[in-house]
């Protein structure tokens, strides 16, 4: 078996970044999304960022369009039926992920690999839903999917080697670095950010240092791209809170407890860039 044609289901940045990601690697993808009008102006996005590799000379106008024919937006489950793989990035929020793989594994075919792009969440609980538990794994892409180069391939305790191999050839296909792992919360990249981006918060929080020089010290000291706050901004601050919590649950370290100011800035829907203001104020 090979991994020709893609479903991607979610309307959020991460699931047009992987359909975006599919598309421009030669797959067929299809982007399922609740409503026609999420589903199209994800597509839109899309079109948005490819015209702006084309600007950059990074893919002629030929490439951009033959990417564009590849993509197919719907609302209908029915549609991801012959798909050889689909990706589910929704809400990370594991009773509405499960409902969402008992769908999928009644829509798609038996052959198709189920996967989930969750970022620490249970593979396991997500594969136990269907009644396909060895061809469900995770393929966690980073924002933004286009750019960055680590995907991890989760496995989790049912999944068949076959379906680990496929879902690393796939990310192979899409000139990605896989890295495999276990299933366990937060994986390898956010069971070693998250302590650190909440320790940056605790800093913050107890009067150390302000958030502009923590980010400025982390840049310059550390060689960071980018400080704790504008990632924690960049990521989402609920988002950030969902995983410390999942973290948390799983192996009772406090070093994984969110800091209270997380918490009440997520209370207050000061979420970062998706909400325009976080840590950091983006409505300018």
């Amino acid at each position: 078996m090979s991994i020709k044609s893609v479903g991607v289901v979610g309307s959020g940045i991460m699931g047009s970044g992987i359909a975006e990601t599919a598309a421009t690697h030669g797959h067929n993808v299809v982007l399922r999304s609740r409503s026609q009008g999420t589903a199209e102006a994800m597509v839109a996005n899309m079109e948005k960022s490819l015209a702006r590799l084309v600007e950059k000379e990074k893919m002629t106008s030929s490439e951009r369009d033959e990417a564009l024919s590849r993509v197919t937006a719907t609302t209908d489950l029915g549609a991801l039926e012959e798909c050889d793989l689909v990706i589910e990035s929704i809400v990370e929020d594991l009773a509405v992920k499960k409902h969402l793989f008992t769908e999928l594994d009644r829509a798609c075919k038996d052959s198709a690999i189920l996967a989930t792009n969750t970022s620490t969440l249970p593979v396991v609980e997500l594969a136990m839903e269907t009644g396909r538990p060895d061809k469900v794994c995770g393929i966690h892409f980073f924002n933004p999917a286009p750019i960055m180069k680590l995907v991890e391939i989760i496995k989790p305790i049912t999944a068949s080697e076959e379906t680990i191999e496929l879902a690393t050839d796939f990310a192979l296909s899409c000139d990605k670095s896989p890295v495999k792992v276990k299933d366990q919360a937060g994986f390898i990249v956010n069971a070693l950010l998250f302590p650190y981006l909440n320790n940056a918060i605790r800093l913050y929080e107890n009067g150390v240092a302000s958030k502009e020089d923590i980010d400025e010290a982390m840049k310059g000291g550390c060689g960071f791209p980018m400080g704790p706050f504008a990632l924690l901004d960049l990521v989402g601050l609920d988002t950030s809170l969902a995983i410390l919590d999942a973290l948390y649950e799983e192996f009772k370290d406090p070093n994984f407890a969110a800091v209270p100011l997380l918490r009440r800035m997520v209370a207050a829907e000061t979420l970062g860039r998706k909400s325009k203001i976080g840590f950091f104020d983006y409505r300018k």
